[in-house]
């Protein structure tokens, strides 16, 4: 495990010389990290522009919507009794 206060066991040379690798070691690394920081730049773009076409199509649906809501509000709005009137029970007729 490595000791926080481990620089100070460490010779100003050899301060100096681990200084210079960790800078070589990260210097090595950025391309990799800038590849890495495109890929999510571009992971982000993609979830926003799908975020976008989803909204747009919610707002056609809602906007499509009102038109069977408002019928469905007109129907039911009605009275039953007033909806429909009852129709008289049908009798048969009998020979006599």
């Amino acid at each position: 495990m490595n000791n926080p206060n481990q620089h100070e066991d460490l010779s100003p040379e050899e301060l100096a010389a681990k200084k210079d690798e960790m800078m070589t070691f990260y210097k090595d690394s950025m391309p990799y990290l800038e590849a890495q920081l495109n890929y999510e730049k571009m992971l982000a773009d993609i979830d926003e522009v799908r975020f976008k076409r989803t909204q747009i199509q919610m707002q056609y649906a809602m906007m499509m919507a009102p038109e069977e809501e408002a019928e469905e509000t007109v129907n039911n709005s009605k009275p039953k009794s007033a909806a429909k009137p009852t129709a008289k029970k049908r009798v048969l007729k009998t020979e006599a």
